[in-house]
């Protein structure tokens, strides 16, 4: 697969997995600092990594889950955690992923985790 493929196979997965709306401001967004940075995750991240037939959505989508909130990234969590549901995550799958934060990465982590979680998941409801 040559880069352009990989670009357009990345794209539609982050799209699937983002939603369009993401994806449209992402794009939108992209200026000459930030073009090759987007064309980077969309290429790497999702055209070979999110790509890969090794493991299905919801499984890479907990495990993103799982270590954006043991490093606190907070507003990449928000993302993935609409990334999740929309990937078949339930809110008590979600729920079990955030407890075994707090038991592997510490308390603290989970603890913020469930704070962005709680303001995700009720503007969802």
């Amino acid at each position: 697969m040559d880069d352009r493929e990989r670009h357009d196979a990345g794209m539609a997965v982050r799209r699937a997995v983002l939603g369009d709306a993401h994806v449209d401001w992402a794009v939108a967004s992209t200026d000459e600092l930030t073009a090759d940075f987007q064309d980077f995750i969309t290429r790497y991240a999702w055209g070979d990594v999110w790509s890969r037939p090794g493991l299905d959505r919801r499984t890479r989508s907990a495990i993103t889950l799982a270590m954006l909130a043991t490093l606190q990234h907070e507003d990449e969590l928000a993302m993935h955690l609409g990334a999740a549901l929309r990937n078949g995550l339930t809110r008590e799958e979600i729920v079990e992923v955030l407890l075994q934060v707090g038991l592997y990465a510490g308390v603290p982590a989970a603890n913020r985790a469930f704070r962005v979680a709680q303001q995700v998941l009720q503007d969802k409801a």
